[in-house]
């Protein structure tokens, strides 16, 4: 599974005296980044990007019952060390093989207690590590962050912990940011004044809740957490009432690794966009055989209504038997590797085990299996709760999957549920796909059958779902893990003529925007949101929708700017995909495609779909090329505003 560069040496510097406010530094392996960190009445540190300094004099502590680690901290001895390792992917959504390069240093404490750093070329993280008997109650974790001079935050604010993840970014100067505004929850990004952009999430996060961050009102933010939640009442079929909170945030064991807070740090953006951070920091997969588990895209009903229609359509559609069976067809037609039978297929949501009679489950799995088309079903997480035994009955139906929605919360029983989930789901040969979820933070290295998360605003809001918010994705929710944006729109709309619901859904941006984000977006399962109807009339564009794979040996990062603009390529044995989305600032944007990431040997036949002339007022409109391109070449593309381009070069 992996290959170890052995490349350092541990050493132990015992320290007794003498450190109170001095310096301890570490750098990362190119020397591009620093940490120096002091020992005071806290844990301070600041982080430096050669001579810039980028975070200032920022602050740590871990709240226990009993003791607060960090306070007044005694420093027994340092450990340090450097690895390099290649990590084969269990799910490689961005690159088969991933460089693990960082130096750490290990300050161990009096009490029992470790603060961790390590210094990667494109970031710094830390983490506290504990090593103390039974069960201990957090009460509380300070994270305080503060900034040299006033960044450009991209925030997602809530105002209340019981959140989807699925607001639109805010957009607002740090100085700006008051300490009575909404908090944010993670992923963060900020873009500093001398053109570095910092990347702010949590990684390894397990047995504890999700951070938020707020303004610290000085230039700065500080650390928030949900309560544990102890008592619970009814609030309907999908959601519950806190009744009654712990006065803490987790009790957990006390001989444990903590979250990882991190910071991926680039002058370039492309690095932002290509990280692998969250992957590299979290623990490692936990299931022997994986080998089951089967990535692929997904045809999918709720978005258009269940309403295909048409000539071949010689039946009532909808939530039924017939419907389902058109969607499998066409799904086999494609090789698309599942259907998903989003809420109405069972005859109630509290209900699992009693499919709606005019859906017959049972005979659509093994219509299914008949065409090579497996099956997913949606619950709400309550129902999923209630009926815990359900994996094991929907493996024994032959289902292949569940797609999970309505969490909306992210305390530490919330973030256990999560992993009660996918463990049991391995355990009975299931994938999974989290809606009304909280952000990737490493359970989908451990266990691999979660292929992606909602968390995100996507095409389910139709109008408020635009591009102007849509282009922070590949630079903030995207940056941290897969996301289940739900593309692959037919009916396409600017945004001042929009006008559209189910069953004729549409979305805002271009038909090669939609095209694009096949390749932009990643997601170890993507959905196809519209009608079979109209992939069928779009018979061009369905064929290179259903050609992307998401799953890649290689991305690359070609060009980029933060919500405004960005290109990938990525690779997948012989062949290349390249898609570019825009956001709607400019009427028409020109870019510049460097192919040298192509193999020099090679030509390559280059099948594009390119904004039509008019697309920018007629969203609908697009065109589709064939070319040959070769290593080297350099070809200029222009999109429409909120446009794209899409291409496969085989």
């Amino acid at each position: 599974m992996k290959r170890f560069v052995l490349l350092c040496v541990v050493f132990f510097l015992f320290c007794s005296v003498g450190i109170y406010g001095k310096n301890i530094e570490l750098k990362s392996p190119d020397g591009s980044l620093g940490v120096d960190i002091q020992l005071k009445d806290k844990i301070y540190y600041s982080v430096y990007a050669g001579n810039e300094l980028l975070l200032k004099d920022c602050s740590m502590s871990l709240d226990l019952k009993d003791e607060v680690l960090g306070r007044s901290p005694k420093l027994r001895n340092i450990r340090r060390n450097s690895v390099d390792e290649t990590v084969k992917r269990e799910i490689p959504m961005k690159n088969a093989e991933v460089r693990n390069h960082y130096n750490v240093l290990r300050m161990d404490m009096d009490g029992d207690y470790s603060v961790e750093f390590r210094a990667y070329d494109n970031g710094v993280a830390y983490r506290f590590i504990t090593i103390k008997k039974g069960k201990r109650e957090v009460l509380d974790e300070e994270y305080s962050i503060n900034f040299p001079d006033s960044y450009l935050a991209h925030l997602s604010q809530t105002e209340s912990f019981k959140t989807s993840c699925e607001v639109p970014y805010t957009h607002i100067k740090t100085t700006e940011y008051k300490n009575i505004d909404q908090m944010s929850y993670f992923p963060v990004l900020l873009e500093t004044n001398n053109g570095y952009n910092i990347l702010i999430s949590e990684a390894d996060l397990y047995d504890y809740p999700c951070m938020f961050i707020k303004s610290s009102g000085n230039n700065g933010f500080r650390s928030v957490f949900p309560k544990c939640p102890l008592e619970f009442g009814e609030d309907g079929d999908r959601s519950v009432k806190i009744l009654r909170e712990a006065d803490y945030i987790a009790k957990t064991s006390g001989s444990r690794n903590f979250p990882w807070r991190f910071f991926v740090i680039s002058n370039d953006v492309r690095d932002i966009v290509s990280n692998e951070m969250v992957y590299n920091l979290s623990s490692p997969c936990e299931l022997v055989d994986y080998s089951w588990i089967k990535p692929g895209q997904v045809s999918w009903e709720w978005w258009n209504g269940a309403t295909p229609y048409g000539p071949d359509v010689n039946f009532v559609s909808g939530y039924n038997l017939n419907t389902y069976k058109y969607f499998i067809d066409f799904a086999a037609r494609y090789d698309i590797p599942y259907i998903l039978m989003d809420e109405g297929w069972a005859l109630s949501t509290q209900d699992p085990y009693t499919p709606n009679p005019q859906v017959n489950v049972h005979e659509i799995v093994r219509y299914g299996k008949e065409k090579g088309v497996g099956v997913l079903l949606w619950l709400t997480w309550l129902t999923v709760e209630k009926h815990f035994d359900l994996f094991k009955t929907f493996s024994e139906w032959g289902i292949s999957g569940i797609k999970i929605d309505f969490m909306d919360r992210s305390d530490q029983w919330m973030v256990n549920f999560y992993e009660r989930v996918v463990k049991a789901a391995a355990e009975n040969h299931l994938v999974i796909d989290f809606h009304g979820a909280f952000k990737p933070a490493g359970l989908e290295r451990r266990y691999p059958n979660l292929l992606s998360y909602e968390g995100v605003r996507g095409m389910e809001y139709m109008g408020n779902c635009i591009p102007e918010n849509s282009l922070y994705f590949p630079f903030i929710r995207n940056a941290v893990g897969p996301m289940d944006y739900t593309p692959g729109a037919m009916i396409s709309m600017q945004p001042e003529s929009y006008k559209a619901e189910r069953p004729n859904a549409a979305s805002i941006g271009t038909r090669a925007y939609q095209l694009a984000l096949y390749v932009v977006f990643e997601s170890a399962i993507q959905m196809l949101a519209d009608n079979p109807t109209l992939y069928y009339r779009n018979q061009d564009c369905t064929e290179f929708i259903t050609s992307v794979p998401v799953t890649w040996d290689k991305t690359e990062v070609l060009d980029a700017k933060v919500g405004e603009y960005v290109v990938i390529a990525r690779n997948k044995n012989r062949k290349w995909y390249v898609g570019a989305i825009c956001n709607g600032k400019e009427t028409r944007r020109e870019l510049t495609i460097d192919f040298s990431f192509l193999k020099e040997s090679r030509e390559y036949r280059m099948t594009s779909f390119e904004d039509g002339i008019n697309a920018g007022n007629q969203a609908m409109d697009y065109r589709k090329k064939e070319s040959t391109v070769k290593s080297g070449d350099k070809i200029k593309i222009e999109l429409a505003r909120n446009g794209g381009w899409a291409a496969v070069l085989e």
